[in-house]
């Protein structure tokens, strides 16, 4: 699954990181609940630091504490990933306004590579790798020193739809229709055009939300 923990981090965070490839991954998926005991045997950590992550991931709404019953991962209704959506897409625009003039070189390489790694990865069927890709394209261009605020509430939306989005990235249709939207988004990044960036994530974040509707329970 992942390496072991190593001397450069906790437990706790090695197991963190573990239940969220098992999410990205679709290993675990809305609704499952999730066994401590079996998943602190499959990466070798005892129960304790699963438990502590498992936490985490309550707190940030991956996952749902059922008294008596235990952890599941959160599922949603496509009301509640509209929602979502639609302070995404308040936050976002917010965000990519702000820190659109405050782009350098560095910057514009960092989500160049990014877009590079989401084409690897989706040419490869690596949806976790995929995922990581994607968030990483998409948080490098709403990145400015000055407004940490933002962009830790756009992360915590982002973490609790981290399921639903690998559901979406399991259609080798979308992976390369991501693409294409990435594309386009890095080329109104790079002629500096705030409505056009703006435009173009909120039509690439609709596509995710059609395609999620069908796929979600309706109210």
């Amino acid at each position: 699954m992942t390496a072991r923990p190593s001397a450069l981090g906790t437990a706790q965070q090695y197991a963190l990181e573990a239940l969220r490839r098992l999410i990205t991954a679709g290993e675990l998926r809305p609704g499952q609940r999730v066994n401590q005991e079996e998943i602190a045997g499959e990466i070798g950590l005892s129960v304790a630091p699963i438990r502590e992550a498992l936490r985490v991931l309550e707190q940030e709404g991956q996952l749902t504490y059922l008294p008596r019953r235990g952890y599941f991962v959160t599922e949603l209704k496509f009301s509640d990933l509209r929602e979502i959506y639609e302070l995404r897409q308040d936050l976002e625009e917010r965000a990519a306004r702000h820190a659109l003039p405050t782009l350098d070189e560095d910057a514009l390489d960092r989500i160049t590579e990014a877009a590079k790694d989401c084409v690897d990865a989706a040419e490869a069927g690596d949806v976790a790798r995929d995922l990581d890709a994607n968030r990483s394209f998409h948080l490098s261009i709403l990145d400015a020193p000055d407004q940490p605020h933002v962009l830790r509430l756009i992360r915590l939306l982002w973490d609790s739809t981290e399921a639903y989005r690998a559901l979406y990235y399991n259609s080798p249709q979308e992976r390369h229709a991501a693409i294409d939207a990435h594309d386009r988004i890095l080329d109104a990044v790079r002629r500096r055009d705030a409505d056009d960036l703006v435009s173009e994530l909120n039509a690439h974040r609709q596509r995710a939300l059609t395609v999620l509707r069908d796929i979600l329970p309706q109210d």
